[in-house]
């Protein structure tokens, strides 16, 4: 039986060299082949973040924890943090917030939106240690002005958290250039790694800041204090210990961090947006709209479209039986009416158009107006 296409936003398709190294015998935690590999991987993940003054952390967990991981070291309770809300997983970083004792104030929009610059300022303005930013809300398919918003934080002397577990390696970022103080992601997806691993990069401003703080991190695992000495020691090639790593999946990222520092980041975060151009062109040549209401929110790694009219969510089963996974919806209150199309990491244009294809046939729609319209942006 052939393996579905996995397009959704994450697991993604995992190159077959990664997942090769993966399934090597394992290493030791402190053996000379795995320090090298891991203090190697780590001091790659400065490019893919393009932050070269960052401290890089990856521990075993899923995206969520790099999400408390993130935040839980800066938070002391009764600080004030401002939440940019563009979709659900903003309001998970506002629960994890919260649970470390901070002030939450969210800034919303409708759904297909961003805040407004202005009303982003008007929340720091009333004073806040952290500003937290979705840089692509998974369950909206937003893209949000980080750039902007960051710019807006070191005007008013807040802390800017990116999540961006639905971006780095395929949308544009750059870390230090935006003076952005820590970013998160996971390895399920634009790395191109299956499911496991936390990553964090934190520059030094949140370094200090994490280093002045009155009162003990309220999580022990994610404790920067007890993971700092680890890093440090693993990128001075010396051998450490503090809790035995997920030794597979790091080689595992070791191998995808070579391959997306081979393909270099300009060419790796231009090849995401052609992608994502094709992609979009096809499904609106199928007359599909997309969740985010204007081009520039629109993310490079995934694409939210509505479901067309007296089409409901069983398209998805049809869609899966040509042969393709694709995602439903997320946000509370269209989660009926859209799903969602994952293009990051490996995905190429061969799979998009099978992608499309895949849908025309959910669809029953059989001129291939969508592969086409995607093959004519692409050779543009």
């Amino acid at each position: 039986m052939q393996k579905s296409l996995l397009m959704i936003p994450g697991p993604v398709e995992v190159d077959p060299d990664v997942l090769e190294v993966m399934g090597r015998p394992t290493d030791g935690h402190t053996s000379s082949a795995f320090i090298e590999t891991f203090g190697a991987c780590l001091e790659g993940l400065r490019d893919v973040f393009a932050a070269p003054d960052g401290m890089p952390f990856v521990i075993a967990g899923s995206g969520t924890f790099a999400m408390e991981l993130a935040v839980a070291n800066l938070i002391e309770p009764g600080d004030r943090a401002v939440v940019v809300e563009t979709g659900y997983f903003s309001w998970r970083m506002a629960d994890v917030l919260t649970r470390h004792g901070a002030q939450v104030e969210q800034v919303g929009a409708e759904v297909g939106h961003a805040p407004s610059l202005e009303d982003v300022e008007a929340a720091l303005k009333k004073g806040a240690k952290v500003l937290t930013v979705t840089h692509v809300d998974t369950s909206t398919g937003v893209c949000a002005p980080v750039k902007d918003y960051a710019a807006l934080a070191r005007r008013y002397n807040a802390l800017v958290v990116v999540d961006g577990v639905c971006a780095v390696a395929g949308q544009e970022f750059r870390q230090t250039e935006w003076d952005v103080d820590v970013c998160l992601t996971g390895s399920q997806k634009a790395l191109a790694v299956p499911p496991g691993l936390a990553l964090v990069m934190a520059r030094p401003r949140a370094i200090e800041a994490f280093k002045a703080r009155k009162t003990p991190v309220a999580s022990y695992y994610a404790d920067w204090g007890l993971w700092l000495p680890i890093m440090q020691a693993y990128m001075d090639r010396k051998p450490a210990y503090f809790a035995t790593p997920a030794v597979n999946l790091v080689a595992a990222l070791a191998e995808s961090v070579k391959q997306i520092n081979a393909e270099g980041m300009e060419a790796r975060w231009a090849r995401h947006r052609r992608l994502s151009n094709a992609f979009k062109a096809g499904a609106a040549a199928l007359g599909l709209d997309q969740i985010p209401v204007t081009e520039d929110l629109r993310a490079v790694t995934l694409t939210t479209l509505y479901f067309p009219e007296g089409v409901d969510g069983s398209l998805l089963k049809r869609i899966s039986a040509a042969g393709v996974s694709l995602a439903g919806g997320l946000y509370p209150t269209i989660k009926t009416r859209y799903f969602r199309v994952g293009h990051m990491g490996v995905n190429g244009i061969g799979e998009l158009l099978r992608t499309l294809s895949a849908i025309e046939q959910g669809l029953g729609v059989q001129s291939g107006a969508g592969v086409a319209a995607a093959q004519q942006e692409w050779l543009k």
